[in-house]
């Protein structure tokens, strides 16, 4: 990971709200979220200012969700729990390394544009892999496979903090699990990020055992464990 510092990383809403998706951020004062229909995504700067709070208040509505996903540092006392999970974050050591059979490559693997938005969301609606939204694919590169002219799998690019991209929605509908199809994306993702000089990470719920032994398989190795949390705004 020479080059490339590890440590926007612990805050990579903030890092990529306040960097290359800026261009799809609104904010307030010391507070900056995502445009509606993009991600729920918030953050608030790391510095002690408690005004920072009232920021995002302003930002989202009083009684509005505030999804802070893994922010280092927590609201006041009265803003209300909606939800915690723990997970862990991974990364990929930048040697290129794969975890996919010589010669499997991108095979199949095809680039979806705006086009494939209806099948898109139709796919995430019967699989849930996680918030998605009609504007998320603006957030990056998302790839698919499709059987029969059926999309049946895809994953995309979520945060962008200097020198990493994200690696997130990976989904495959139930009739065609099995097939590799997910490691396949998620490698050819990686490739991708890799060979435009950054790094590729990701994020999985810490009771998802097989998606992590699928990245661990991939090259991903346990950078920190993380929090994901949403609030109620006062």
């Amino acid at each position: 990971m020479a080059g490339r510092d590890p440590f926007v990383l612990d805050d990579p809403v903030g890092e990529s709200l306040r960097g290359r998706h800026a261009p799809l951020a609104r904010s307030v004062g010391k507070a900056v979220t995502y445009l509606a229909d993009v991600s729920t995504f918030a953050a608030v700067s790391t510095d002690p200012d408690p005004a920072k709070w009232d920021d995002l208040t302003a930002l989202l509505g009083r009684g509005a969700f505030a999804d802070m996903f893994s922010c280092p540092v927590l609201p006041p006392s009265d803003w209300e729990p909606v939800f915690v999970l723990e997970g862990r974050q991974m990364v990929r050591p930048g040697d290129g390394a794969s975890g996919r059979p010589d010669g499997a490559a991108d095979d199949g693997v095809v680039e979806l544009g705006a086009d494939s938005l209806p099948e898109m969301l139709d796919l995430v609606e019967r699989t849930r892999p996680g918030p998605f939204w009609s504007r998320t694919p603006e957030l990056g590169t998302y790839l698919g496979i499709r059987e029969k002219g059926v999309l049946v799998a895809m994953a995309g690019e979520r945060l962008r903090p200097p020198g990493w991209t994200e690696i997130s929605a990976v989904c495959t509908a139930p009739e065609a699990r099995g097939q590799g199809h997910a490691a396949r994306l998620v490698d050819a993702l990686a490739a991708r990020i890799e060979a435009r000089g950054e790094g590729a990470f990701l994020h999985v719920a810490e009771a998802n055992a097989g998606a992590r032994a699928l990245y661990e398989k991939l090259g991903f190795v346990t950078r920190r464990q993380v929090t994901f949390r949403g609030f109620r705004t006062p």
